[in-house]
C-alpha cells in the first residue's frame, strides 16, 4: 500500500511516500520518498529531498504545501493508495485515524484555538490534498490520540466544575511520535513492550515527555494546548498561570499579547533571542551567558520531568531521547542525564558521543550494567503515520456479538505460600462452586483486607492456587482502604499496590493489589466465528441494558478451554446501570498489534 504523508508542523513541512504492509513490524516499510521544508523566512527555506538540501522559494508553510505535487512528479511517483495528515489536536473524540469528509474537517477548524500554531497548518494541507487528489481515501491520524489513555488524575485540572464542563482538560501531544518511539525501543530491547515502563523525550523546536506504562500513555508534559511542559524553540512551557494578571495589571498588556508572546517569543527565542538549539549552543561555547543560562533552564526541566514520570510510574525501564535535539545533540543528552544515577540512568560517554541512527537504529547509549536503558532514535512520525493508515484501510470489517457480560466482585487468588500465612501451614482450600471458567471455582475460605485506612472483610477466594498471590479490588474499593490501586491485566502485578490479607490463623503484608482492566474470556471457537484474536482491543457495547453504555479499550484473551463472557468489577457496572446478569454486543473497532 503506497501512502503520501503530510506532517505539517508549528515550523515546518516534512512529507514522504511509503511503502507499507498493514500489521508489519513497526520498523518494516519502505520510504519511497522523504522530504521536508524548514528554516522559512523572507528569503525562502531549506528544501531537503532524499537527503539532498538546496535552497527553495517558499516562505511559509502554506507555499511548500502548494509545491509538493511538483515535487512528486518530480521524483516519478504518481500512484497512491491514500493520503496521511498529522493533526495536532483531535480534542477527546478521536482515539484512532478518521477517514477525513467536510463534516469532519469542520470539527478541526473547530480545534484550532487549542492549537493554534498547529491545525491551521494542517487543515492547510488537509485542504491542498483534497483539492489535488479529490479521489484518494484521506486520513487524519492524531498527536492526541496516543494520550486518550491518560487516567483522569493526570488530564483533570483543579478548575471550577463549569470549566472542566467547557472542556478544559489535559490532552497531550506528539502522540505519534510518542507511540513509535516506544515501539521502536521495544524491537530494540527485545521485549514485549506491556512489560516495559519508557519515557520518551521529543526534544526538536516543539518539545514534550511522556510517561509510557506498559505500552499506554500514562502522562504527556503537554496539557490542553502544546504549550504547556518543557521548554521549546519559542514555546515557554510550563509557567504560573498568575502571570496573565501579573501582565495586565504592571504592564496593561491584554490576553491575546500575552498568549501571543507565549506562543512565539518565548522558550529559546525569549532566553536568547534565537530559537534553534544548534545557535543556542554555539552561541554558549563562544561565552553567552544568556545561552547558557538557557540550555541549563531546558536541561533542569527534561530533568524534573524524568524524576516526576518514573515516580508515577513507580519505576523505569527505558529512557528514549527522540527529535531534532534529542537525536542531534550528545552534550543535551548528556545535560539532562547526569545526576539522576539515583534512578539507575547512567550514559557511557563513547556509546552517547558516537550514535548511528542509520536504517531507523535505536542504539543504546547506557553505561554497561546500567539499570535503565537509554536509546536514542529518529522519530519517524510520517512511517508511523503512514502504518495507522494502513491499518485503519486493512482493518477488518466490524465483527459483532452477543455475548454474557459478568460482574467480578472484589477478590483474591492466593499462592501456596500466602494460604499457609493466613491459613496455616498445609492448609488446604475448600472448593465450594465451580465458576463458569472451566478449572476455576470460588472457596468456602474468606479473608480481611487491610489497609490504613480501613478494611474489608469476607473477601472471596478463588482457586486454584497461582505462583503469586494477586488481589483485585474496584476503585472505590481502594479509597475505602486508603490504597491506590493500579489499573492492570490479570498476572501483570510488578509495581503493584500492597495491602494486608488477614486469615484466621495470621497475616501477610504483600504486593498484588490491582483494579483489574476490563477484558474478555474467549473461546477459540467463538474468536474464529467473530474474526477476532489473542490481544485484540474491542469494544463493547451495552443497548438493551442499564445504561447503554460502551466500554471501549477491552482485551480479548482467546484459550481453547475459555467460557466466553466479559468481565467488568462493580464500578463498571454500576456506571453501566447493570443489576444482575446482562450481555454486551461485541463489536470490533481495530486490529491492534500485540504488544
Amino acid at each position: 500500500m503506497r501512502i503520501l504523508v503530510f506532517n505539517a508542523g508549528s515550523s515546518s513541512l516534512k512529507f514522504g511516500v511509503f511503502e507499507v504492509t498493514a500489521g508489519a513490524t513497526v520498523n518494516t516499510a519502505r520510504h519511497c520518498l522523504k522530504g521536508s521544508f524548514e528554516r522559512f523566512g523572507p528569503q525562502g527555506c531549506r528544501l531537503t529531498l532524499n537527503g539532498m538540501a538546496q535552497d527553495a522559494a517558499p516562505t511559509g508553510l502554506g507555499e511548500a504545501a502548494r509545491a509538493v505535487p511538483d515535487l512528486l512528479r518530480g521524483a516519478g511517483v504518481s500512484e497512491l493508495d491514500a493520503i496521511g495528515h498529522r493533526v495536532a489536536h483531535g480534542g477527546s473524540k478521536y482515539t484512532g485515524p478518521a477517514l477525513l469528509d467536510d463534516a469532519i474537517v469542520g470539527q478541526l477548524q473547530g480545534l484550532i484555538p487549542l492549537a493554534p500554531l498547529h491545525n491551521p497548518a494542517n487543515l492547510d494541507a488537509i485542504a491542498l490534498a483534497r483539492n489535488v487528489w479529490p479521489d484518494l481515501p484521506q486520513w487524519a491520524v492524531f498527536d492526541t490520540s496516543f494520550h486518550l489513555t491518560n487516567p483522569a488524575r493526570a488530564t483533570t485540572y483543579a478548575v471550577p466544575d463549569a470549566w472542566r464542563a467547557a472542556g478544559l482538560r489535559r490532552f497531550g501531544f506528539h502522540g505519534t511520535s510518542h507511540k513509535y518511539v516506544a515501539q521502536r525501543a521495544a524491537e530494540a530491547l527485545d521485549q514485549p513492550l506491556r512489560s516495559l515502563r519508557i519515557i520518551s523525550l521529543h526534544l526538536g523546536n516543539g518539545a514534550s515527555a511522556c510517561a509510557i506504562s506498559r505500552g499506554e500513555s500514562l502522562d504527556s508534559s503537554m496539557g490542553m494546548t502544546p504549550l504547556e511542559g518543557l521548554v521549546m524553540g519559542t514555546r515557554s512551557g510550563d509557567v504560573d498561570p498568575g502571570l496573565f494578571g501579573f501582565l495586565s495589571r504592571e504592564m496593561g498588556l491584554d490576553i491575546a499579547a500575552i498568549e501571543t508572546a507565549l506562543y512565539s517569543e518565548s522558550g529559546l527565542k525569549g532566553l536568547t533571542g534565537v530559537s534553534d538549539m544548534r545557535d543556542v549552543e554555539a552561541r554558549a561555547a563562544e561565552g553567552d551567558a544568556a545561552a547558557q543560562l538557557a540550555i541549563n533552564i531546558y536541561a533542569y526541566r527534561a530533568r524534573k520531568y524524568i524524576g516526576a514520570y518514573a515516580a508515577a510510574m513507580g519505576g523505569l525501564d527505558a529512557l528514549v531521547f527522540t527529535g531534532g535535539i534529542g537525536e542531534n545533540s550528545p552534550s543535551m543528552r548528556r545535560r539532562i542525564c547526569d545526576g539522576l544515577d539515583f534512578l539507575g540512568i547512567r550514559l557511557d560517554h563513547d556509546r552517547n558521543q558516537a550514535v548511528d541512527l542509520t536504517g531507523r537504529a535505536a542504539p543504546q547509549i547506557q553505561a554497561y550494567g546500567a539499570r535503565v536503558n537509554v536509546l536514542v532514535t529518529e522519530t519517524a512520525e510520517q512511517l508511523m503515520i503512514a502504518r495507522e493508515v494502513a491499518e485503519a484501510m486493512a482493518a477488518r470489517k466490524p465483527a459483532c456479538m452477543t455475548i454474557p457480560v459478568a460482574v467480578s466482585a472484589r477478590h483474591v487468588h492466593l499462592s501456596r505460600a500466602s494460604v499457609d500465612a493466613l491459613f496455616g501451614p498445609g492448609y488446604e482450600l475448600t472448593p465450594d462452586k465451580p465458576l463458569r471458567q472451566q478449572g476455576h471455582w470460588a472457596a468456602r475460605e474468606r479473608v480481611t483486607l487491610h489497609g490504613p485506612k480501613g478494611e474489608i472483610a469476607q473477601v472471596a477466594i478463588l482457586g486454584p492456587l497461582r505462583p503469586r498471590t494477586q488481589i483485585e479490588i474496584s476503585r472505590t474499593d481502594g479509597f475505602a482502604l486508603g490504597l491506590d490501586a493500579p489499573v492492570r491485566q490479570s498476572g501483570d502485578l510488578d509495581g503493584s499496590a500492597h495491602v494486608r490479607l488477614i486469615g484466621p490463623a495470621g497475616y501477610q503484608d504483600t504486593d498484588g493489589l490491582i483494579v483489574a482492566a476490563r477484558h474478555i474470556h474467549m473461546n477459540s471457537a467463538d474468536a474464529r466465528a467473530t474474526g477476532v484474536a489473542d490481544g485484540d482491543i474491542v469494544q463493547v457495547t451495552l443497548e438493551d441494558s442499564g445504561r447503554g453504555l460502551t466500554f471501549s479499550g477491552v482485551l480479548v484473551r482467546v484459550s481453547d478451554a475459555a467460557f466466553t463472557e466479559m468481565h467488568i468489577d462493580t464500578d463498571e457496572a454500576n456506571a453501566a446501570g447493570i443489576r444482575g446478569a446482562s450481555a454486551g454486543e461485541i463489536r470490533l473497532v481495530c486490529t491492534m498489534q500485540t504488544v
